[in-house]
């Protein structure tokens, strides 16, 4: 079947070189379990020998899915979120949609932005991190009516739908393990809390054990530092100067407590023998670090699985648009994965 020069091919081209109907064309597409596979097969070599593609932007203007959902991180500059967006990417392609991905670098008012424009281009849902987003945010999602799920965090009285750990159980399961191998001067490296759930959460549950046990660290033991490993390292690095330095090092995140341990490193100092360093996340290459990280392991893959799939389900309830989805919470469980980093004293 030839075309002639310049035109492209469409859905009715697809059909008579398939030779098949365009109703069983467009059900492939929209939804592959209801048609044979054999039948699948011929559509899709036809597709690939004319080179077709659908027009999502037509099929919008006419009031249907535009086949895509919109993912906004914080970041995409490191490890910290890599194997949860692929879990969810996963999820999301298996039923059939595309994942447009966007990052606002720890700034609310940018994530606003990103989301508008997502909105704009009609996705069909909108999957955030965390449950920390500006009012105007949530306003929007409610104006827009548009299904939306959280990641990463789980509160039970979540404003949206989320998949995810509670950050503060975290802190608290990280500062109590230090506790119980002996540790009472334990210094804290966390990234800022302001408009980070995630951070003020950890950082919040292992304050309350520390003060329960009448080891809160003084304030020059108490560091602030981005996801960042160079930065982490020049932002602790005083730390290990003091006349008096502490004997274990609780960072927010595995980012962190890698630049923590280049810090120490750099002084001379050995990990865990003078100073033992915990993290939080477990994050992909932690393990096979020398030493092997001592963290809190957060089911990413996971959570970013189950994620992916409740946010086709909350898509699928939204239908007929503007029908409002029930909020989905669902709490994944984390563990402490002791490892070479910590030691008792």
């Amino acid at each position: 079947m030839l075309l002639k020069q310049g035109r492209k091919a469409d859905i009715v081209d697809v059909a008579r070189r398939a030779r098949v109907s365009i109703s069983t064309v467009s059900r492939s597409f929209n939804h592959p379990d209801l048609v044979n596979p054999a039948t699948r097969k011929k559509i899709e070599r036809a597709v690939q020998a004319l080179g077709y593609i659908r027009n999502r932007a037509a099929q919008t203007m006419h009031g249907r899915r535009s086949g895509t959902i919109g993912l906004i991180v914080p970041t995409i500059d490191n490890a910290i979120f890599a194997e949860v967006i692929q879990s969810f990417s996963d999820a999301v392609d298996h039923a059939g949609f595309t994942l447009l991905i966007a990052s606002h670098g720890f700034d609310l008012d940018r994530e606003y932005a990103v989301l508008r424009k997502f909105l704009e281009h009609r996705v069909d849902g909108v999957a955030l991190i965390g449950l920390d987003h500006s009012e105007p945010t949530f306003q929007l999602l409610d104006q827009q009516a548009v299904p939306v799920i959280s990641i990463w965090n789980y509160e039970a009285d979540s404003r949206i739908s989320c998949v995810g750990v509670k950050n503060y159980d975290a802190g608290r399961m990280a500062a109590e393990h230090l506790v119980e191998l002996g540790h009472r001067r334990i210094a804290l490296v966390f990234p800022a809390t302001i408009g980070n759930d995630r951070a003020r959460g950890r950082l919040g549950g292992a304050v309350e054990v520390l003060q329960d046990q009448g080891a809160l660290p003084p304030e020059e033991w108490t560091i602030q530092s981005p996801y960042n490993i160079a930065e982490a390292k020049e932002a602790c690095g005083a730390l290990f100067d003091l006349p008096e330095c502490p004997s274990a090092v609780l960072c927010g995140n595995d980012v962190i407590a890698q630049g923590v341990i280049y810090a120490l490193l750099k002084r001379g100092l050995k990990v865990p023998e003078d100073v033992s360093v915990m993290g939080i996340g477990d994050f992909k290459g932690s393990k096979e670090m020398e030493p092997a990280l001592t963290t809190i392991h957060f089911p990413a893959h996971e959570i970013g699985g189950l994620a992916g799939r409740e946010m086709c389900q909350l898509i699928a309830q939204s239908e007929p648009p503007n029908k409002v989805a029930s909020l989905i919470r669902t709490k994944c469980d984390i563990r402490l994965s002791a490892r070479a980093t910590c030691r008792a004293v």
